[in-house]
């Protein structure tokens, strides 16, 4: 059973970011296949990632763009969900040990029954939840079972989260933060804000956790520049559309992000 046990050992995520900025890929589970899926992680991998963040597909989610969005639902007509990219870790952990988290709608786990997904997680080979809806007064709840379960719940904190808010999120969170580089949705942008920097600051006086970047980091110039200040950084739209458009190479895309980074 795949259970990293906190109170004596550092997680899996945790020792992704050890002595090196961490390069953060986002793929959306069955798009275009799971076996496409399954082939672009470990393609992601040798290229240089350090975490790879799986998407279980939702119909409705709040925080993704329309790239992110037009793949969720392309794998949701295939039949994906929550069973479906459990088995797929499964799959891949036969093959590579990196860290892996999903990022999906709380909807998901909360219809799977949140213990037993956990669970299911933990047996697949599950490192870390990301669940940009999850009800604050819920989170508690959530991340005790998380914990208990060996999994790292990650928790996004954005620009203008009240700062007693940001507090108390980069106490639950585990594994690493997310950092929102600009409030809003998912999506390629042709620049980053220029408050990073700022945001980054402000969520270290509350925690000496690592803090990765995301949200409209698309090219190797942008990555650089979140992982100036970032212990990581995040990158998801360009790779889905990327996969999706099937015209670049994505190893080559995937070498230059971390070659930015280091």
């Amino acid at each position: 059973m795949f259970i990293q046990w906190y109170n004596s050992f550092m997680s899996r995520i945790e020792n992704a970011f050890k002595g090196k900025k961490a390069l953060i890929t986002f793929i959306m589970a069955g798009d275009p296949s799971l076996a496409a899926t399954e082939k672009a992680i470990l393609e992601i991998e040798k290229a240089g990632a350090d975490i790879i963040e799986i998407g279980i597909p939702f119909s409705d989610s709040i925080a993704d763009g329309p790239v992110i969005v037009d793949a969720a639902q392309r794998a949701i007509k295939r039949g994906v969900g929550a069973k479906e990219s459990i088995k797929l870790v499964l799959k891949l952990r036969k093959k590579t040990s990196i860290p892996i988290v999903f990022m999906t709608s709380y909807n998901i786990p909360f219809s799977y029954g949140v213990e037993k997904f956990l669970k299911d997680c933990s047996k697949a080979g599950v490192d870390g939840l990301i669940l940009p809806d999850l009800p604050f007064e819920e989170a508690k709840a959530v991340s005790a079972s998380a914990k208990k379960n060996g999994i790292d719940l990650i928790f996004l904190i954005a620009p203008n989260t009240a700062d007693e808010r940001a507090k108390k999120l980069a106490e639950l969170s585990r594994g690493f933060i997310y950092l929102i580089s600009v409030t809003g949705i998912t999506g390629i942008r042709k620049t980053l804000s220029s408050s990073i920097g700022e945001s980054v600051r402000r969520i270290r006086k509350y925690t000496d956790k690592p803090i990765a970047v995301g949200f409209g980091i698309s090219t190797p110039d942008q990555a650089k520049q979140a992982a100036e200040y970032a212990d990581g950084v995040i990158v998801g739209s360009a790779i889905v559309k990327m996969i999706g458009a099937r015209t670049q190479s994505l190893s080559k895309f995937v070498s230059s992000l971390k070659k930015t980074i280091l």
